[in-house]
This record gives structure tokens, C-alpha cells and sequence, in this order.
């Protein structure tokens, strides 16, 4: 074709509003996470009900591409225990989608409901999660923010399935990722040390939360003053560069060898000797009898209501002082438009987060190694100081930044990256 006869920036053509509120009744939101808001949606022809997940272009690039990437992998998927897509809108200022409607309970909520639970149930629920994962491992998918509050039950009769949720994140592996992406406390060591990684990761989540799920606590944590984010997250961090974790008394002295070996082949710190989530679906205690029928509830009801209730309060704090700053960032956005690259800006101005300083990476080297080589505590020390890593509640809000390509805020970037 002659070079005239190109068009260059031919216009996209986007759909009306109006065609969105023709097909589908949008309800009122239902609740807003980090970079969408979601609504119940009636379809105003057959009358059933959907879940729609709004995208608004304005809070940014970052959501923007979020979007754009969740429909790209929802397109690919077809399992019966992962959530479908269903449908899909992009307008001038908006991105819809609409996916089937979850109306059972998270896992938690299920639990705390039952009078009966056993190593059975958990291991009901891990099949299924491990089935959805598979799948999506032979798509070459890496889910990368596979935890418990992405995991619904699709209805609330008695044998409902479990469905998985939520694939902002996602992302094909063509070759191996480097950024880091997820939830802290269910990051993979390979992502917290700045390796290469890929589908190993998914597995390493699994394994977390099969052990939050027997037990009612998480494998990592720190005991310090609740007020220093800072030295927990070091903490939480250089726990999981090494694998150091246990089998606590008396939460686990019900629990059979066979969940305990599954949960530490999961979380096996070198990836390479990690099993794949399809070698954890032929293990005795998915696929055999293994798992115990012990009535293990009271102490993990005991338990998660300790750890995880003051958890999820506070996460909903963080979202929705997130979506205010999102929502701000249009004129912070603006204001700072002017500002050659590199300028200061005040801190205390939404939207604006001061740049980072630079260097570190020879120093994240050596705390790594450290970290993993030696026991003593005036070695932890000495690598807890040469990290430097962000509080909780801001590696909650940099989630989406680290996950688009942008220098991660987890851990200083190594030379030659």
C-alpha cells in the first residue's frame, strides 16, 4: 500500500452511555476497591443479575491499563471455578464489565458459619482453588494476587463451588516478570527478592492460604509495636526471603502430616523445587483420604476472628481513602504539569508521592544474602536496616504502580535492572 494511503490516528469507536443503561439496570455501588467501583447489574431482558465492575479513565493510567489488562485475560478464560466475564463496555470515560454475580460468602464468612469443620472442608475448598489454577498455569497465566478475599463461594447452597476473582493483575508469561506485584503477606520469596519469576508464585499463595485455613493464623508474621508499619514489614519480609515459618502448638497439633507436608511443599522457598499447582492436585490430601475429619473449628474460628477481623476493617479504610486520592489525582495531575521532571512537590498534596531516593541496590544485595545465610540476630539487624521497605497500608496503594512497569517501592531496584 502507497504511504498516502495510510490513515494515522484513525478515531476509536467507543459505545454511548446510553447503550450501557439500555441493556443492563445499574444498581447502586456495592462497594469500591483499590482502582474500580462495583455495582449489581439486571440485565433488563432476561431480568438475572450480574456484577459490573467500573473502570473510570480519569483516575489515570494505572487504572486504565488495569482494565484493559482484566479484560484481555477474562477473554482468555473459561473455567467453572473462576468468576466469567460476561460482557464488556468502553466509553469516552469509562471501561464496564460485567462478570457473573457471586452470591455466597467469602471463605472466612463461610467457616465462621458452620458448625462442623474439618481438614475435609479446607480440602474441598484447596482442590477447586488448584483445578482453577492449573488451568490457568496451561494458559501460561500468572493470577499474582491469589488470596483469600479473592476466593467466593458462587451461591449459598450447601455444596457451592468456589470461584476466584479478580484478575487486575494477571499477566501472560512471556518469559519471565520482574516486577514485583501482590498482597505483602502472600508474596512469594522470588518477588520480594527481586528475582525473576513466574507461575511458582501462584503456588507459594496457595500454600499460604491453606495454612491460614488450618490454622486461623498467618505463617508470617511479627509480634512489635503495632504503630511501626515499617520494622513489621522488614520483618514480615526477611521471614519470607527464608522460609521461616512453623507448625505453631497447639493450632496445628490436630493437624495431619499429610496437610503439613502439602502446605511446606507449596511454600518451598526455591521455586524451582516448588510443587506445581497440577503435582498439589495428585497429593494424597487433595486426591486421597488424608485429610482428617477432626472438628478443627472452634480453634480456627478462635483464631481468625484474632487476626483477620481488625484486617479487613482496616482494608476497607485504606480503599476508600484510596478512592479519594484517585478521584484527586485529575487535578493533582494537572497542577503538576508544570513541573520539569524530577521537581519537588509537597508531600501532603493528593495524588503526589514524593520520588524515592535513588540507589540501594548493592545494599539490598547483601541483606538478601545475609538474610538467608545467617541466623543470628545481630545479622537480622544489620539486614533490617539496610532494607528499606514501605509501610502496609502504602505498598496496598503502590500495588497497581508496581504492577504496570513503573520502579517497585518494595525493594530497591539492583544494578543493572
Amino acid at each position: 500500500m502507497p504511504f498516502g494511503c495510510l490513515t494515522l490516528g484513525e478515531k476509536k469507536d467507543y459505545n454511548s452511555p446510553s447503550e450501557v443503561t439500555d441493556k443492563y439496570d445499574l444498581g447502586q455501588i456495592v462497594k469500591s476497591e483499590e482502582f474500580c467501583e462495583i455495582f449489581r447489574a439486571k440485565d433488563r431482558n432476561t431480568l438475572k443479575m450480574y456484577t459490573c465492575k467500573k473502570f473510570h479513565k480519569k483516575d489515570g493510567r494505572k487504572v486504565r491499563k488495569a482494565a484493559k489488562n482484566e479484560i484481555m485475560i477474562l477473554k482468555m478464560i473459561k473455567h467453572h471455578n473462576i468468576l466469567q466475564l460476561v460482557d464488556t463496555f468502553e466509553t469516552k470515560k469509562e471501561y464496564f464489565l460485567f462478570l457473573e454475580l457471586a452470591t455466597g460468602r467469602e471463605v472466612f464468612d463461610w467457616i465462621l458459619d458452620q458448625g462442623y469443620y474439618s481438614e475435609r472442608d479446607t480440602s474441598n475448598v484447596m482442590r477447586q482453588v488448584l483445578e482453577a489454577v492449573a488451568y490457568l498455569h496451561s494458559l501460561k497465566i500468572v493470577h499474582r494476587n491469589l488470596k483469600l478475599e479473592n476466593l467466593v463461594y458462587f451461591n449459598r447452597l450447601k455444596h457451592s463451588k468456589i470461584v476466584i476473582s479478580d484478575f487486575q493483575l494477571a499477566k501472560l508469561e512471556n518469559g519471565l516478570i520482574r516486577d514485583p506485584c501482590g498482597t505483602p503477606e502472600y508474596l512469594a520469596p522470588e518477588v520480594v527478592g527481586r528475582q525473576r519469576y513466574g507461575r511458582p508464585v501462584d503456588c507459594w499463595a496457595i500454600g499460604v492460604i491453606m495454612y491460614i485455613l488450618l490454622s486461623g493464623n498467618p505463617p508470617f508474621y511479627d509480634d512489635g509495636d503495632e504503630d511501626d508499619s515499617d520494622s513489621r514489614d522488614k520483618n514480615l519480609f526477611l521471614k519470607i526471603l527464608s522460609g521461616d515459618y512453623e507448625f505453631d502448638s497447639p493450632y496445628w497439633d490436630d493437624i495431619s502430616d499429610s496437610a503439613k507436608n502439602l502446605v511446606a511443599s507449596l511454600m518451598e522457598v526455591d521455586q524451582d523445587q516448588r510443587l506445581t499447582a497440577q503435582e498439589a492436585i495428585a497429593h494424597e490430601w487433595i486426591s486421597g483420604n488424608a485429610a482428617s475429619d477432626k472438628n478443627i473449628k472452634d480453634g480456627v474460628c478462635a483464631q481468625i476472628e484474632k487476626n483477620f477481623a481488625k484486617a479487613k476493617w482496616k482494608k476497607a479504610v485504606r480503599v476508600t481513602t484510596l478512592m479519594k486520592r484517585l478521584r484527586a489525582s485529575e487535578q493533582g495531575d494537572s497542577a503538576a504539569a508544570g513541573l520539569a521532571p524530577g521537581a519537588s512537590a509537597d508531600p501532603n498534596t493528593p495524588g503526589v508521592t514524593p520520588a524515592a531516593p535513588a540507589g540501594g541496590g548493592g545494599l539490598l544485595a547483601a541483606a538478601i544474602k545475609a538474610g538467608l545465610s545467617e541466623k543470628a540476630s545481630d545479622t537480622q539487624t544489620a539486614t533490617m536496616s539496610a532494607l528499606s521497605l514501605p509501610s502496609a497500608a502504602r505498598q496496598e496503594e503502590q500495588q497497581q504502580s508496581r504492577c504496570n512497569g513503573d520502579i517497585p517501592q518494595v525493594l530497591p531496584p539492583r544494578k543493572g535492572d
